[in-house]
This record gives C-alpha cells, structure tokens and sequence, in this order.
C-alpha cells in the first residue's frame, strides 16, 4: 500500500484528479464525508487529506510514501525529501512587494516583514543586503502601509491584494508550484511502486508549450 498526502483545498482537488487520470483513482475520495483517509485496496493507494504546509512533515518522518507540496513549503523548511516531479499546477511566485513608488536605500537595514523567513534571509544573504526580518503570520501587506516594514517577501498569484492596498512586485524570488514528493525510505523500498505512479503522473503533466 502506498500512502499518499495530498493538500486540502483546491490544489489537493486538482492533484487528486491527475492521480485519478492516472489511474490510481479511489472512488470513495468524492463522498461527501468527514472522512480523512480513503483507500483502494486494489490499487494499492491509501489517500489522506493535509493542511498544505504538513505535507512535508508527513512525507519526512515516513508517515506518507509520498505527498504532494509547493516548491515555497521545500525551500522554507528543506525537508530530508525526493523532488520527484514539477506538477506544473498550483502556479505563482515569491515576490518583493512594497509601497508604490518604493526605493532601496543600501545605506541603511532593509526592513522585510515575511512568513517565508527562510527563503527572505537566502535571496538578500545572496544579494549582500543587511537585512531586519519581521517574521508575521497573516495579512503581510499590512507592513509595509502601517510603516513596520519597508518591502514584504509573500506569495503572489494575481497581485490583486496587491494593488487594492497600492502595493507593486519590485522583483520577482522563485516561480513556485507543486511538486511530488517522496520519502527517501520508501523510495528505497517501495522503488517499484513508487516509479510506476511517477510514470504515470509524468503523462498528467501539462507543460506551457
């Protein structure tokens, strides 16, 4: 049986059915239940639903074979993990954002208020920059409006949250999107099984071409 960690919420929906196409489908995932586990005995899959940024941990300490994570959740926590496969879904990137109009002044720390502290101190660590990080764990846009940061490092999709709070991408950190995953044991020991779902998750795979 290969156990499976797939995200809650949409993205998790959408993997799902790639999973599904692939032919590793388990019927009862669609009952509308609270149900966290569901399992195909003649699959040989066992599926359970994860808040997204769990996944990893799940994945590592060998409670799941394999799972599926962002790219934004592998670079934050470096995980003992396999990347196995860019899913090429759940798309956006790491940005800097500040107040419009925003400029860098190298003479003085640069205030950067994030979730991903992380991936803020590796990109400015890379640039040289003095950095002050401001580690919050909601509404980021705020900090630099109320004046407590001077650029946000955050998770943009359209840049609406953006740009109703007269915010801008200064520059883009990393693409992020959704990557398989797996345990470095058990794709040790469950080498076959685990290569014949990547197999078949390549083929789900739909490139920009």
């Amino acid at each position: 049986m290969i156990n499976v960690a797939l995200p809650k919420g949409r993205l998790g929906e959408k993997v799902y059915s790639m999973f599904e196409k692939a032919g590793f489908e388990c019927p009862s995932i669609h009952d509308n239940s609270r149900k966290l586990i569901f399992e195909n005995e003649e699959k040989g899959i066992r599926y359970f639903w994860v808040k997204p940024s769990d996944v990893s941990i799940y994945v590592e300490r060998g409670a799941a074979d394999i799972g599926v994570a962002g790219k934004d959740i592998l670079l934050e926590y470096s995980p003992e993990i396999y990347e196995l496969l860019d899913l090429n879904i759940g798309k956006c990137k790491m940005a800097v954002a500040a107040k419009k109009g925003f400029y860098d002044d190298n003479s003085r720390t640069l205030k950067v208020a994030t979730k991903f502290v992380n991936i803020a101190k590796n990109f400015y660590a890379s640039r040289c920059r003095d950095i002050d990080i401001i580690k919050l764990n909601g509404s980021i846009e705020l900090a630099p409006i109320l004046g407590l940061s001077d650029v946000i490092v955050d998770i943009v999709e359209t840049g609406t949250t953006l740009k109703e709070n007269d915010l801008e991408v200064v520059e883009t950190v990393i693409p992020i999107s959704a990557r398989l995953i797996a345990n470095k044991s058990s794709f040790k020991f469950k080498t076959k099984e685990i290569e014949e779902i990547l197999d078949s998750m390549k083929a789900q795979v739909k490139t920009d071409d």
